[in-house]
């Protein structure tokens, strides 16, 4: 069974989140400022049904990154996720794993910002270091390399992002495409002051060769802000297709100083 390796090494430098503005997948331009910090605790419980229904997987994982603002318009982030997996074939369990996954490290710099219209745009570089068990599933044993271009436009009412991303896989096997797109679209909406609604939307390379479907999710969530500078989100994300996992509950909490 092929696993599609996490970006944690770039992310856990750089910034962006690895981890996009929780609980979106597609990222935004904006940046800590210099010398300001960020933690983000994430988790997500997936739930994903195969071959009819009789093979069940079921897993998850908890990440901890730190982004650190080494200028107004650049950040480095840290991460690194706890990840679990049980999958069952006809009632049986055929695996069941818990560990750490691959780690990812990335920068993200924030290039172009025009206050007036509020249009921005960002470039994010990384790396994943495969420090997870491709054995039990908890990682893909393969280093791999990714470029990032995000666009965001921020108005009054909320903001749009749009993401454009590559990355490559160092070679594996035969079975297995070394060169992966995404692409993405988030909104986010003011519905007060302290809550916000998010929709997100995209499409990624299945890493299978055999396959012909390419993952394709949909997501929904809000993000309350408890205090000044700290946040607490959640989110549904539904896959459009057989390729992408059927369901995952997203939960995460974002602290700032």
């Amino acid at each position: 069974m092929l696993k599609k390796s996490a970006v944690f090494i770039f992310t856990l430098f750089v910034s962006t989140n690895a981890y996009a503005t929780h609980p979106l997948v597609t990222d935004d331009t904006g940046t800590q400022g210099k010398g300001k910090f960020q933690i983000e605790m994430n988790s997500e419980f997936a739930s994903d049904n195969r071959d009819g229904g009789t093979e069940k997987e079921h897993s998850g994982e908890a990440a901890a990154a730190l982004s650190w603002g080494i200028a107004d318009n650049i950040d480095l982030v840290t991460a690194l996720p706890e990840k679990w997996l049980s999958i069952k074939s006809n009632g049986i369990t055929s695996q069941d794993a818990r560990g750490i996954g691959d780690m990812t490290i990335e920068m993200k710099w924030r290039f172009f910002d025009d206050k007036t219209t509020g249009l921005s745009f960002a470039l994010k570089p990384g790396i994943t270091i495969p420090t997870g068990n491709a054995q039990k599933g908890l990682g893909s044993d393969l280093f791999q390399e990714s470029l990032l271009l995000i666009a965001t436009r921020a108005a009054r009412l909320g903001a749009v992002h749009c993401n454009l991303g590559y990355s490559r896989i160092e070679k594996g096997d035969d079975n297995t495409r070394n060169h992966i797109w995404h692409g993405s679209i988030g909104t986010e909406i003011n519905v007060t002051g302290d809550l916000r609604a998010v929709l997100n939307s995209g499409i990624e390379t299945n890493d299978a060769k055999a396959s012909k479907k390419h993952p394709a999710f949909l997501l929904g969530g809000v993000i309350c802000a408890v205090a000044e500078s700290l946040d607490l989100d959640f989110g549904l994300k539904y896959g459009l297709n057989e390729a992408e996992t059927d369901t995952a509950f997203l939960a995460g909490l974002t602290a700032r100083f």
